[in-house]
């Protein structure tokens, strides 16, 4: 698990995007076990990514059709892994639900039918920019056990602002100015001076602010 954080503008989603096949670089090489993005077809490619946003959208389709030849089991065992499976079955279509645009579905609950439809693909690759973003403190923690199941036994690149998130990652990445300026574990970050540690400050004193009474 690799986690890239920084100032917001600095790269990171770029880096995600680029990686994911989304985007072409410009310049220099992105390569995926050994062979450059760009030789790999396109088709090819996108099967070993996930890719799971903040802002994710879901196509007018029904819970059901997370993928084309999934089972009805396959499908209710990623939403259950996902943690979805519960308030799926308040619907009153359950499963066959459709969950576009104008779905009456929240946020936390649409960012955890996406993650198990990446649960779903099954790709080697998760890429996780802010999933955890916009999520509600309820809902977070049900949100990131879904994650956990999602990323077991995965390759992680993740993009988030919330300590908790990032500080059991393999590797940090510090990015500022599309420039890497820190590598390295939390621990080892967390004792130097710079934007890591400015990161920490800020969130603790973040979790300790209050409206003034």
């Amino acid at each position: 698990m690799t986690a890239l954080v920084g100032p917001s503008g600095s790269g990171k989603s770029t880096i995600a995007k680029l990686i994911g096949g989304f985007w072409d670089v410009t310049s220099g090489t992105i390569t995926l076990g050994g062979h450059d993005l760009k030789s790999i077809p396109l088709t090819q490619l996108y099967d070993q990514v996930a890719f799971v946003s903040q802002d994710n959208y879901l196509f007018d389709e029904s819970i059901r059709k997370g993928r084309l030849n999934a089972t009805d089991a396959e499908v209710e065992a990623a939403a259950k892994s996902a943690r979805c499976d519960r308030f799926i079955r308040t619907f009153k279509d359950g499963y066959d639900t459709i969950v576009g645009v104008g779905a009456h579905i929240s946020g936390g609950e649409r960012q955890r039918i996406a993650i198990a439809r990446a649960m779903l693909k099954d790709a080697p690759i998760i890429l996780l920019d802010e999933a955890t973003a916009i999520v509600d403190p309820e809902n977070e923690d049900e949100l990131q056990q879904a994650i956990e199941a999602l990323t077991h036994d995965k390759t992680i690149v993740m993009i988030a602002h919330r300590l908790k998130t990032v500080k059991h990652a393999d590797q940090i990445i510090v990015i500022n100015n599309s420039q890497i300026v820190q590598r390295g574990t939390h621990d080892e970050l967390a004792q130097q001076k710079g934007l890591y540690s400015d990161f920490i400050t800020d969130r603790e004193e973040a979790i300790g602010w209050k409206l003034p009474q």
